[in-house]
């Protein structure tokens, strides 16, 4: 068993050393850029991704100061939708009852992207579509081939693939670790996080 640990860390590792610089740098220029022309995220995940989508709404909100929304935090409106509608709209109709704009954007957090023809996460794919049409931004953090969002987006952080048969597992690991950097990025950052804020209390008070 522990070969499998040292295993799944050493893959780990080797996927954050692959990560694309640049492409972060861009996700976090471009989500400060809608924050500061008055811009709304909508942040949309599936499965896994979806309770990534609820965390980065918080953090993105306390502390980068960025107006955001997850429709997948409405378990009502979305059941409701996908019940009545399907799944392939509950997204895209959310998107459309909330006024997306060309000063919001998207961020979308996937393994794959969405895939019309594959019939895989087509609600993101709607979502993009729609979000092109109306003129708003598209961010990713994906994995695989980035499928349409990557496709489709304005700037996307691709996570690498090192080992197809835990592809979910290490692109929803690795997500997190994006989602905390950007939110930590100087360029987004506005308020300090609690712990932080208390350890640099705590030495002010020792230092005096």
């Amino acid at each position: 068993m522990s070969e499998y640990v040292d295993t799944y860390l050493a893959e780990s590792v080797e996927i954050l050393r692959a990560l694309d610089a640049p492409s972060i740098d861009a996700v976090a220029s471009g989500l400060a850029a809608v924050r500061d022309a008055g811009g709304r995220l909508f942040v949309l995940g599936v499965g896994g991704s979806a309770a990534h989508a609820s965390h980065a709404v918080n953090d993105l909100r306390k502390i980068c100061g960025i107006e955001s929304y997850a429709p997948t935090d409405n378990v009502a409106e979305l059941t409701a939708r996908v019940n009545d509608a399907g799944w392939e709209s509950s997204f895209s109709e959310w998107l459309k009852v909330s006024r997306l704009g060309r000063l919001d954007a998207l961020l979308v957090l996937s393994v794959g992207g969405g895939s019309e023809p594959r019939g895989l996460s087509v609600n993101l794919v709607r979502a993009v579509d729609l979000a092109t049409t109306v003129g708003a931004r598209v961010f990713g953090v994906v994995g695989r081939d980035g499928g349409h969002t990557r496709a489709r987006a304005d700037a996307c952080v691709l996570i690498p693939v090192v080992q197809p048969e835990r592809v979910t597992v290490h692109t929803e690991g690795i997500c997190a670790v994006v989602l905390h950097l950007l939110v930590s990025h100087p360029t987004l950052k506005r308020s300090e996080t609690t712990w932080e804020l208390a350890a640099a209390l705590t030495r002010g008070g020792a230092d005096r």
